[in-house]
């Protein structure tokens, strides 16, 4: 049963590749969802998938890709968004 989590990841993680980058983690997890940054200088993202490959995508955002500097990530429950793909904004 596929379930969802929104998560925050603060830090320096604007402008280093870091949504293109989840996108990429994303859809290789089979997840759907978002990446887009926020005004406050943090990246918010929606994945919806099964378990597994949620812990795997929250195992990766705590460090992101080579450049980001990964402050913490915030995690909750999300509603489930049926979607085909994985999206930045």
């Amino acid at each position: 049963m596929p379930s969802a989590r929104r998560f925050t990841v603060s830090g320096r993680v604007q402008g280093v590749f870091f949504r293109a980058s989840t996108r990429e983690v994303a859809e290789r997890l089979g997840i759907t969802g978002y990446a887009i940054n926020l005004d406050n200088g943090d990246v918010e993202v929606l994945a919806c998938g099964n378990d597994a490959a949620l812990q795997q995508l929250r195992a990766w955002l705590q460090h992101g890709p080579r450049r980001a500097v990964v402050e913490n990530v915030v995690e909750v429950a999300a509603d489930f968004e049926s979607r085909g793909d994985f999206r930045t904004g």
